[in-house]
């Protein structure tokens, strides 16, 4: 999968010099995506991310300070990314439980978000004990957001449809799980998992908890 890194955009009526600087941290955490996606976070260093993206270190520690600092502003601004595809997805949608619920589940297999490199990031952050609290202080209140309205959303669909099963939080829960589980293995078994099949599968599980209200895709 082909990475899109998606840069700030700066606001009208900035001067330049504030434009230069947005660039420059998009650019070193682009860079520091790359080095991760190769080195892992023990090897990802700032000369490393310096080097992919072709800056000096001074303007490395001059917009992030410290190596700790970039690797939190870089998985900030993919939960911010993810976050904002996500609840762009669920406004757009139509007015029904049912599609509101899989524009979120779409959201998390968009070409922007799921990619090789970018989750590298999130499971260097997962796979590291000491990097765990780190991961939950800045993504927790996103996480969460998400999953109320999940379990909002399958407690309508439940209502509606009279189903009588699982309760709506543990729908909710099983998806974020899928997310996880999933996103983990496009990411280790690329040649055999694609975005697409990996939606069909989450798709496929709700219809099978909702059949009235979701058709069983292909998988």
């Amino acid at each position: 999968m082909n990475e899109t890194v998606t840069r700030p955009e700066p606001e009208s009526g900035k001067s330049r010099r504030t434009e230069s600087r947005e660039v420059r941290r998009g650019q070193l955490i682009a860079a520091t995506i790359d080095s991760i996606a190769r080195y892992g976070i023990g090897g990802t260093t700032m000369s490393t991310v310096t080097e992919a993206a072709g800056l000096s270190i001074g303007l490395v520690n001059f917009h992030f300070k410290s190596k700790q600092n970039l690797l939190e502003e870089t998985l900030t601004f993919l939960a911010r990314e993810h976050h904002e595809q996500w609840r762009r997805a669920y406004e757009d949608a139509g007015l029904s439980a049912p599609e509101k619920l899989l524009a979120i589940v779409a959201s998390h297999f968009h070409p922007r978000i799921c990619t090789r490199r970018k989750l590298a990031v999130w499971y260097a952050f997962f796979g590291e004990g000491k990097r765990r609290a780190v991961y939950r202080a800045l993504v927790d209140d996103l996480d969460r957001e998400r999953y109320d309205l999940s379990t909002q959303l399958c407690a309508e669909i439940e209502e509606e449809g009279g189903y009588g099963g699982l309760p709506p939080h543990v729908i909710a829960r099983t998806l974020e799980a899928l997310y996880d589980g999933i996103w983990l293995n496009i990411l280790i078994y690329p040649d055999r998992y694609k975005r697409d099949q990996a939606h069909r599968q989450v798709r496929a599980y709700l219809a099978s908890v909702y059949p009235r209200h979701f058709e069983m895709p292909g998988v």
